[in-house]
């Protein structure tokens, strides 16, 4: 099922490149032209909309959107959008999880060059995986967050220092090589093994600039689309993928 977030309001308030909430509708016609290799039955639910600032708004129409197509037994695909996206996916998922009294602990993949851990008082595009563990943490549920493609340059000390704190595991771009793949998969399976549900997401300003020009943030390193996309398949060949979404198409 997909789902579009048209909402770049928590960009703004990160106070970065607006533009990403015409990602959803771009990244439909981008799919138009793409043969369909039996891809099975695929809804598209349309997609939610943000007015103005109403970013809290928008994220918990997503949320509820997503968990009822969740709870229809639906893969769901995220088309952002800002990063904003990511709180209101897990907060499909956890709250199908709490609604079914599961207590599954969820496992958060995020490809970025972002921890998006920030402290800020209001939502933005750079705090939905603080507030992800706050929530889970409160909820008494076990959620692990592993992030891949970390830029030193584009992450205060401060935010590696919050990351260690909150028991965050992260690759930076630097490490994110075809040559160390192999090693990379190894561990990246080993985060997975411990979570039956997971949750995927994908900033595209985890690429390179010259190949991900509109983000808000583009990369000046980043990691090469096609070590990318091995890793996000391994992701999907887990079984364990309930929600997944993409970021910052702006």
């Amino acid at each position: 099922a997909l789902l579009g977030f048209a909402c770049d309001a928590g960009v703004a308030r990160n106070q970065g490149r607006i533009g990403a909430a015409r990602g959803p509708a771009t990244l439909r016609r981008a799919l138009a032209n793409v043969a369909a290799q039996d891809p099975g039955p695929v809804d598209d639910l349309g997609d939610i909309g943000c007015e103005g600032d109403a970013l809290e708004a928008a994220q918990e129409a997503y949320a509820v959107a997503a968990a009822a197509a969740l709870a229809d037994g639906s893969l769901v695909i995220g088309l952002g959008g800002g990063h904003e996206i990511a709180w209101a996916s897990y907060r499909a998922l956890s709250d199908l999880l709490e609604y079914s009294a599961s207590h599954d602990p969820i496992g958060v993949i995020n490809f970025d060059a972002h921890f998006d851990l920030r402290g800020d008082e209001r939502a933005t595009s750079g705090t939905p995986f603080r507030q992800i563990l706050e929530h889970s943490h409160a909820r008494g549920r076990e959620t692990g967050y592993y992030c891949l493609g970390i830029s030193r340059y584009s992450n205060t000390a401060a935010l590696f220092d919050r990351a260690r704190s909150l028991g965050v595991s992260w690759i930076e771009d630097l490490e994110l090589r075809a040559a160390r793949y192999a090693q990379i998969e190894r561990d990246l399976q080993t985060f997975i093994a411990r979570f039956p549900r997971l949750y995927l997401t994908v900033c595209l300003d985890v690429l390179p600039g010259s190949v991900a020009p509109g983000v808000s943030a583009p990369a000046a390193l980043g990691v090469d689309p096609t070590l990318v996309e091995r890793l996000v398949e391994a992701v999907v060949a887990s079984g364990r993928v309930a929600i997944a979404d993409i970021a910052e198409l702006n």
